[in-house]
């Protein structure tokens, strides 16, 4: 027997929160709405941006992959700080976020 769905969950209807303190950060010149206590990972993929960084050797694009700091997979330059790791990294008024290309240093390019 099939459940029928009956609406989207999303964490904060399950838990019944609510944000009090919104900020924008600016992502490759767009202003990006976050909320206290998001991930930059969880504003950008709030916002539909998918994937900030490219790979060294292909530029293939990248974005979250494991969402827990592990793979190493959603780096991008924060306040020109490169390989800082979205899903760990908090959102911060202010911040000013780029797509980060290859390692992220040029000195360091292969």
């Amino acid at each position: 027997m099939r459940r029928r769905r009956t609406g989207a969950r999303t964490p904060r209807s399950l838990v019944g929160g609510a944000a009090t303190d919104t900020f924008t950060v600016d992502f490759d010149g767009r202003a990006v709405d976050a909320l206290a206590g998001q991930s930059l990972a969880a504003a950008l993929w709030s916002a539909g941006i998918l994937t900030w960084r490219t790979t060294r050797v292909s530029g293939a694009p990248r974005g979250v992959f494991c969402g827990m700091g592990s793979c190493y997979d959603c780096l991008l330059t924060v306040n020109g700080r490169p390989n800082q790791r979205a899903c760990l990294t908090p959102a911060r008024p202010g911040d000013t976020v780029t797509t980060q290309e290859g390692t992220g240093r040029a000195d360091l390019a292969v």
